[in-house]
């Protein structure tokens, strides 16, 4: 199996030469550097590389093949994930699906049938799909959830499942983890006609077929019918901490489990929301304020790319901590675009040179011959 890194590199190479013409390749690298800075902010004006017009273009504007960019993307994702499943019994591939919000205020012309209020929170609603291998875990894909009218939250997910190639599901015993938004039945319907075992979070107001409530049930892992399914689920529950208080929440397995084993799968379905932390606060893909619906859809796909650099170059170390998120996209910048690095160096030297001659220095770079 090769190193983590070289595909790693490997996936930028390609991603660069997609690239029509020298200038948009600059304009990538200085894309890549921005949201491989990890301050939560990449926004073009900060660019030191390129500047704020030239990168909008880039953005908004250029004819660069984005459906071929995901494409590579998504051909590297399988290939890594497929030297996951070796041989013996197929580890478990977890899907995990949410809806995050990246909350907007003001109005934007260019997409505003997409801008719609749920839960109070006005912006931009995103279905997600997140893959979970064992310490692997990336974003497969997303979809906007448009407002009332349009297809559900649970049908968008549905779609984003259904992507999923072929030989990547039978390589794995795959498993759905989804929050109680994603539990309702033609939702649960779906997954059991594509045979996915599903544990979502359920309402503890859900009726049962027998007229009962979720709430009244005594004993975890017990098997009961839900209202309007026709088939038996498993219900359990754990509690999570909030605001110094325990919340008791319910759990829904389709597949006949332990309470216990119930419980543990449903604590799984939490690691998405570390990503949404992660993919807004260090890699901005909130700050998408672009001119046009491709210029914010090609933002949202470079956001992703650059976590998963920042991710597979943090694999790499092979460390069993919790991963330093700047530490990690400031090294995959460093090995996999090194020349941006240097740049990036070079600049701010030059920007810090009067204040190094106020203090009577000066700094010269020699070239070092071998």
């Amino acid at each position: 199996m090769k190193p983590i890194l070289v595909h790693a590199q490997a996936l930028v190479y390609t991603l660069l030469n997609l690239m029509p013409t020298t200038d948009q390749r600059d304009s990538l690298q200085a894309l890549l550097a921005l949201f491989l800075e990890a301050q939560g902010h990449p926004l073009p004006q900060h660019s030191s590389m390129k500047s704020a017009g030239a990168l909008s273009r880039f953005l908004n504007h250029y004819r660069w093949p984005t459906r071929q960019f995901i494409r590579t993307i998504r051909q590297q994702l399988v290939e890594q994930l497929l030297s996951y499943s070796g041989r013996g019994r197929r580890p478990w591939l977890q899907l995990i699906v949410d809806l995050t919000t990246l909350e907007k205020c003001g109005k934007f012309k260019q997409f505003a049938p997409l801008i719609s209020v749920l839960q109070g929170k006005r912006g931009l609603h995103l279905v997600v799909l997140y893959l979970v291998v064992g310490q692997f875990r990336v974003p497969w894909g997303f979809r906007v959830w448009r407002g009332k009218g349009s297809p559900s939250a649970a049908q968008l997910a549905v779609r984003l499942i259904d992507t999923l190639p072929k030989v990547l599901v039978r390589a794995f015993r795959v498993v759905v983890l989804a929050d109680t938004a994603f539990g309702s039945v033609p939702f649960l319907n779906a997954m059991r006609k594509r045979r996915y075992p599903v544990i979502v979070g359920v309402r503890c107001d859900r009726k049962l077929a027998d007229g009962r409530k979720v709430q009244d049930l005594a004993t975890k892992g017990q098997q009961v019918v839900l209202e309007g399914l026709s088939f038996p689920v498993t219900i359990s529950w754990l509690y999570l901490k909030r605001d110094g208080k325990l919340e008791k929440r319910f759990v829904l397995s389709t597949r006949p489990l332990k309470g216990s084993t119930s419980t543990w799968w449903g604590r799984r379905r939490w690691s998405i929301e570390g990503f949404f932390k992660t993919i807004k606060h260090r890699f901005g893909l909130h700050c998408f304020g672009q001119q046009t619906l491709l210029g914010v859809y090609r933002w949202f796909v470079l956001c992703l790319v650059s976590f998963i650099l920042a991710h597979w170059t943090y694999l790499s170390t092979g460390s069993a901590l919790l991963p330093d998120w700047k530490q990690s996209a400031t090294s995959a910048l460093q090995l996999l675009l090194p020349d941006v690095a240097i740049c990036l160096l070079l600049s701010q030297i030059e920007r810090s040179r009067s204040l190094l001659q106020s203090r009577g220095l000066d700094l010269q770079l020699v070239s070092m011959k071998t």
